[in-house]
Formats: structure tokens, sequence, C-alpha cells
């Protein structure tokens, strides 16, 4: 197996910030009120600004998913935007159900013939892209891969496409305010962003690169429900029952397309599951301790699970001070898939690495609880291990 290097990381974040006080103009309301429930999430996600690819003016979009993954692989430069053997996209909510993600995005490129894979799932999808890329990399497969993740989750919170929904279940909504709540908690919750990562056999010539030492990821749908879907209505026994099921005027009706979350679930299982359960298997597997780890790197939805990832990671063996954490929720918001290459970008770019330091990242999904942990080394030119 080859070595396997992030020679290059960009980001892409549409448009300008947008403050928490903004936020109900730029997407729009859902209904004639206002939320009633905004002003308590955002207390509690701890989130002050984000980016979304709408126009705050007209509040029509102003990027596809392709378009804003494409820009921000042009902003790892001409090589690796033109000169690449496969592209790997991951992303929760690509523009359509069909053709796949990654071809759209290699269609706005424009670059030479290449391998294009696509990869599915919520925040998972963007490190399963990266593993993707790293073994075809380590395989020897090939030489240069760009691996992507992204989202443009603000198509689907916009306010006038839950205007149906609003008038025509008024009465349902009252009598289930939980389901109200999943669909306009997440509208609150989630952010628009782009990152893409190089990948080659050698470390750059030039600067730092990041050696992929493992990438390790594990599913838990065997023990829980679905907790974070799409396309999809939650029956009380905690099936799904798909969109092709269900008639058409329900689309509309119930907001079936709109990104909905089971909030208590979520809180019951997140940090259990992910961490705690997890955890201890990964250090035992690759032994590693907290002391190894230079810098920790977790994707969280909130500000409320910051203490609480402190709390599991102690409880699974791995108590990491948040003086070694870097994160940048606040400023950039929940990108979901993105996270991880925006976080690294932002890094990467500080000022901060040294090489020989090693970065542990994390990152879970609710979609139907899955997580991930990855280790990478920080490496100069000389790099031969």
């Amino acid at each position: 197996m080859k070595n396997v290097y992030i020679t290059a990381i960009a980001a892409a974040l549409p448009n300008e910030p947008v403050t928490n006080d903004q936020m109900e103009q730029v997407l729009g309301q859902a209904g004639d009120q206002p939320s009633r429930a905004r002003r308590v999430i955002l207390k509690s996600n701890k989130i002050k600004t984000r980016y979304y690819a709408v126009d705050p003016q007209t509040g029509e979009r102003t990027h596809t998913n392709a378009e804003l993954t494409a820009e921000a692989i042009r902003a790892l430069g001409a090589p690796y935007a033109q000169e690449l053997d496969c592209l790997v996209c991951g992303t929760s909510l690509p523009d359509q159900l069909m053709p796949n993600h990654a071809v759209m995005v290699h269609g706005e490129l424009a670059n030479p013939p290449c391998e294009v894979v696509a990869t599915a799932g919520v925040c998972l999808a963007g490190m399963s892209a990266l593993k993707y890329g790293w073994m075809s990399v380590a395989t020897g497969q090939h030489k240069r891969v760009v691996s992507t993740g992204s989202e443009v989750a603000s198509a689907v919170m916009r306010g006038k496409l839950f205007e149906p929904e609003t008038a025509a279940a008024l009465d349902t909504l009252e009598k289930k305010p939980e389901v109200a709540f999943d669909k306009d908690f997440l509208r609150w919750m989630l952010s628009d962003g782009a990152g893409a990562m190089a990948l080659e056999p050698k470390p750059s010539e030039q600067g730092l690169s990041l050696r992929i030492d493992w990438i390790d990821i594990r599913s838990f749908a065997n023990q829980l429900d679905a907790c974070m879907y799409a396309g999809a209505r939650k029956r009380d026994d905690g099936g799904l029952e798909s969109w092709k099921d269900l008639p058409h005027d329900t689309w509309l009706k119930e907001s079936i397309f709109a990104v909905k979350q089971d909030v208590r679930l979520l809180n019951d299982n997140i940090i259990a599951t992910t961490i705690e359960q997890y955890l201890p298997d990964v250090m035992e597997k690759y032994d590693i301790t907290a002391s190894d780890i230079d810098w920790f790197l977790p994707h969280y939805s909130s500000g409320y699970f910051r203490e609480r990832v402190y709390e599991g990671m102690k409880n699974g063996g791995m108590e990491i001070p948040f003086e070694r954490w870097a994160t940048n929720l606040p400023q950039k918001g929940n990108t979901g898939s993105a996270s991880i290459y925006i976080m690294l970008e932002e890094l990467y770019s500080s000022g901060k690495l040294e090489a020989g330091q090693k970065l542990l990242c994390w990152v879970p999904e609710s979609g139907r609880f899955s997580s991930s942990f990855m280790l990478l080394t920080v490496c100069d030119g000389q790099d031969q291990l």
C-alpha cells in the first residue's frame, strides 16, 4: 500500500456571511408568522454567522450544489482541477435524483475524462468520498484524486417551499407539533459550503502536506431507527415511507422533501453511539491515546453538543482539552458533509501546523447513526514513511 498525502485543500463559501438576525429574511418565512423556534434554537446552537447560496434580495439561489463544488475544486489550482485521474464527490443533497452529483460536477469543470464517483449519505458523505480517494491512491489505481464534500441545504430550507403545507395542514401541525418542530429546527441549523482536497502518493515539495494514516467508518443502523431524513415520511413505528409510495399531493402538503430530524432520537443516542460505543474499538485497533493527538477536529451540529462531545470522548478513553480542538462552527455554521474539508482548510492555512503533528478528525451523522474517525500526520516534502 502506498502512502497517501493531502497536498492541497480549498473551500468555497457562497456570498456574504448571514447573521442570526438576517436568516429569516434571506430564507423567507414559512407561513404568515415568524418562526417561534428560531431564537431558542440559535441560542442553543451558538452559531453566529453562516453562508447561503441564496440572493438576499430576491430569495433565489445563486449556486447549485454542483457549481459550488466546482468552485471549491478550482480553488485548489489549475493542475488539480484539470489534471486528475479520479473525482470523488460526496453530498447529502444533490441537485437532482439522477444523474449523480459527481458527474454533474465533472460537467461543470469540463476537465478531461476520468473516473468519477459519487458517495451518498448525510454528514459522512464527504468522509466516504475522501476514503474512496485515499484507497484509490493507496492501491496504485490513481496518482491524483480530488475528493469533495458539499452542501447547499438552503435550496430546501427556503420558506416558500413550506407554503403549501402551512396552508393545507395547520390543523395537522397543531395536532403533531413535534413534526413541525423537526422541520423548523433544521432551517436554523444547516449551512451551505463546499470543500475539496487533492490526494497524491507523494507529499508536496513546497510547504506542508497531510499524510492520511487511516480512515475508519462504522454504521450503527442495526441498532437505531432513521433520525435525519428527506424524501420520506416517518411512521409511528419508526420506519420510513418513501416518497415513491406517497400520493403526489402529499409531497407538497407535508413537505416530504424537506430535511427533517428526530431531535429526541438525536439527543438520546448521538454521543453514546458515535463516540462512546465506537471510540474504544478505534483506540485499540490503531493503538492511539489522547497524548498522541496534537489537534482534534470534531464535526458537531450545534454548540449544544460541544461539552457533550468532550465528555463522550473522555468516557470513551480519550480526553482532549479544548485548547487542542480546531472548530469553526460559530463562524461557518454546520456545513454537513463539507464541514471536515472546511475545518481542515482553515487549520491548514492558519500557520499553526508543524511537521510531525497528528490530527484526529471525527465526523458522525445522524441519518441512521454512523460515525468515522480519521488520523492525519503533518509532513514536509521529505516524508518517506
